[in-house]
């Protein structure tokens, strides 16, 4: 990946509604969910959720579908794998290292404030 592509995925997603709708979209998986769908879950207008679905697809981060009369969207995995890639290429000096990740919840609890 490119260098621009990276910081523009990563500005995307700097954004705490962005961050948001792209984790709901992770979760629902590669079937994805319909832009009302992610509206009502997350409580949003319609026109604030247009404008931050267009920045995440814009970044690369959501890919989208019509199905009938709606659009639904979904995580681009790819994209989010080489962002995790980008990440720790360098990890350990290179030495291929990566820390297993803690369950969630434990994450959670060592949280520090």
């Amino acid at each position: 990946m490119e260098s621009k592509t990276i910081v523009r995925a990563f500005g995307a997603l700097a954004q705490e509604t962005r961050l948001g709708i792209y984790r709901l979209l992770v979760t629902a998986g590669p079937e994805g969910l319909a832009a009302g769908a992610i509206a009502e879950r997350l409580d949003l207008p319609p026109a604030t959720l247009s404008f931050h679905l267009k920045e995440l697809s814009l970044a690369g981060l959501l890919r989208s579908r019509q199905e009938g009369r709606f659009v639904i969207y979904a995580a681009n995995f790819d994209t989010m794998i080489d962002l995790v890639t980008f990440l720790t290429e360098n990890c350990c000096g290179g030495n291929g290292c990566i820390p297993q990740s803690r369950p969630a919840s434990t994450a959670r609890r060592r949280k520090v404030a």
